[in-house]
C-alpha cells in the first residue's frame, strides 16, 4: 500500500471526528446484545426451550414497532439482526444441541434473509449485526474443531449438569496446550482485525448515516471476543 493509499484509508482516523453519537450508541448496543443475552438464553433455553423460541416473536414485534417510529428506526433495525441470532440460538440449544456440526448450519439460518436485505437495500443495520454475530460464531467453532474440543462438547450435552465439572477441567487443560493457546490468539487476533478494520474505511469513522452499519458489525464481533474470554474464566474458576 503506497504512502497516499494509507492516508486515505485512515482519512477519518485523527480528523477530530471520532464517529458520532448514533454511531457509539449503535456499537454499544451491538456489544450488548451478543455479551449479555447470550448469558439469559443459554440458561433459559435448556429448560424452557418453547418459551426461548416464543420469545423470537416478541422480539420480532419489538423490532416492527420500534422501526415503525422514526426516532427509534436504527434500534429496530438491530434489534431485527438480533431477533434472527435469537431464533437460531433457541432452535439450536434447545432441540440440536447434541451435535456440534449442526451448529454453524443452524445459526446461519438467518442468512437468505440478510441477502434478500441486501437486494432491496433494507435493514443494512441489523444484517450487518447478524453477519457479525454470525463470523464470531464461526471463529469460535473453528477454535472448537482444530483444538479438537468437540468431544467435550458432546459429553457436556449428555451429562447432568453436577456431572460436567471433570469435562470442563478436561477442555480446559487442552486449551492450556501451546496449539491450544496458539489457535486462541491467532482467532482473537483475526477478530479483533475483523472488528476493527471496517471502522478505518471511508466515511465510516466519520459516523456518514450510510456507513453506520460498519459499527454494528464491529461491535458484534469484537464482542465475540469479550464473551469467549468470560466464558473461559468461568470454566478456569469452577
Amino acid at each position: 500500500m503506497q504512502v497516499s493509499e494509507f492516508k486515505q484509508a485512515f482519512s477519518g482516523v485523527g480528523s477530530g471526528t471520532l464517529g458520532s453519537k448514533k454511531s457509539w450508541q449503535l456499537f454499544a448496543i451491538s456489544i450488548f446484545l451478543v455479551s449479555i443475552p447470550v448469558f439469559i438464553q443459554a440458561p433459559l433455553v435448556r429448560l424452557f426451550p418453547w418459551l426461548s423460541l416464543i420469545m423470537t416473536g416478541g422480539w420480532l414485534i419489538l423490532s416492527c414497532w420500534l422501526l415503525s417510529r422514526p426516532s427509534s428506526r436504527l434500534l429496530g433495525d438491530v434489534l431485527l439482526g438480533f431477533t434472527l441470532s435469537w431464533l437460531a440460538g433457541s432452535l439450536y440449544w434447545g432441540w440440536l444441541r447434541w451435535e456440534p456440526l449442526l451448529h454453524l448450519p443452524v445459526e446461519a439460518l438467518g442468512l437468505p434473509l440478510v441477502w434478500w436485505g441486501f437486494r432491496h437495500n433494507w435493514y443494512k443495520v441489523g444484517n450487518f449485526f447478524y453477519l457479525g454475530s454470525l463470523l464470531g460464531t464461526a471463529a469460535t467453532d473453528l477454535y472448537f474443531f482444530v483444538v479438537d474440543l468437540i468431544p467435550h462438547w458432546r459429553q457436556l450435552m449428555h451429562v447432568d449438569s453436577s456431572l460436567a465439572l471433570p469435562i470442563f477441567h478436561s477442555a480446559l487443560a487442552q486449551v492450556q496446550t501451546p496449539w491450544g493457546l496458539s489457535w486462541a490468539i491467532a482467532l482473537a487476533a483475526t477478530l479483533l482485525i475483523a472488528g476493527l478494520l471496517p471502522l478505518t474505511l471511508p466515511g465510516v469513522w466519520a459516523a456518514r448515516p450510510s456507513q453506520l452499519h460498519w459499527w454494528t458489525f464491529s461491535g458484534a464481533v469484537l464482542s465475540t471476543i469479550l464473551v469467549d474470554s468470560l466464558f473461559w474464566l468461568t470454566a478456569a474458576a469452577v
